[in-house]
């Protein structure tokens, strides 16, 4: 860890760069840096070996940082002026994306087209990660799981779980190279009881908390699944369809 000079001004290039890591998701795709807020955050960042940027903190770390990562001492009001949280925690910091691929072979994938509520996002993660997932695969306009509230909601997974963006041409790609089956769950009458329906080497994919799948990506898929319910119940909402289906193909 190495302690920098204080920061003073809202105006001082790190702090201009934190605060436009947490409000634009076109910096953040430049630099390939992203947002992160939380001292336990940042021991997630620590314990997964995610390479960090820099620290902002207004108070003392607990945190044991690898030698190489600068700190920065602040004050609370400036971490306010930079965070796109309302209540911001007391440290924040900046870490560098992981980009993920494929593996090669047999694999168990969930994706998610159009889901655009971050916070889904980030909860998919984090439940992809509790469940072996082998990678989520975000497809379309998909919110960009690097948003502070994707982050937060993924509660560490960010640092951990594969993930890749890519467009429906690339997915297709991407499976058939690999192998992969492609189910999409959808209220159909085309659509197979889940549980009916081998998991093991496939992507299943969930589609908008609004529309479902979309018709083309729906002509894509190999098999179209249903997850049982009452039906007096219309729908579930996007991520915790995503959980139940990942529960799913760990069983």
């Amino acid at each position: 860890m190495i302690m920098n000079n204080k920061i003073t001004s809202r105006k001082n290039e790190k702090a201009v760069h934190l605060k436009k890591l947490g409000a634009d998701n076109g910096y953040r795709r430049g630099t390939g840096m992203f947002y992160c807020d939380g001292e336990k955050l940042l021991q997630e960042a620590v314990k997964n070996g995610a390479e960090i940027e820099m620290v902002f903190t207004c108070t003392e770390l607990s945190t044991k940082l690898p030698d190489n990562v600068p700190v920065y001492e602040t004050t609370y009001d400036i971490i306010e002026s930079i965070s796109p949280m309302k209540t911001p925690q007391k440290v924040i910091f900046s870490c560098r994306k992981k980009p993920a691929q494929l593996k090669s072979g047999s694999g168990r994938y969930i994706v998610l087209e159009d889901m655009q509520d971050p916070g889904n996002v980030g909860t998919v993660l984090r439940t992809a990660g509790a469940f072996n997932v082998d990678a989520v695969i975000l497809v379309g306009a998909c919110a960009d799981p690097y948003n502070h509230k994707a982050v937060r909601a993924s509660m560490g997974a960010i640092f951990r779980q594969p993930m890749i963006e890519t467009d429906l041409s690339g997915l297709k790609d991407l499976l058939c190279d690999n192998n992969i089956k492609l189910i999409g769950a959808a209220l159909s009458e085309k659509s197979r009881d889940i549980r009916e329906i081998s998991l093991t080497n496939c992507a299943v994919a969930i589609g908008s908390e609004g529309h479902g799948l979309s018709e083309e990506f729906l002509a894509a898929c190999d098999e179209l699944a249903i997850i049982p319910m009452d039906e007096r119940c219309e729908s579930l909402n996007a991520a915790a369809a995503a959980a139940i289906v990942m529960w799913e193909m760990s069983r």
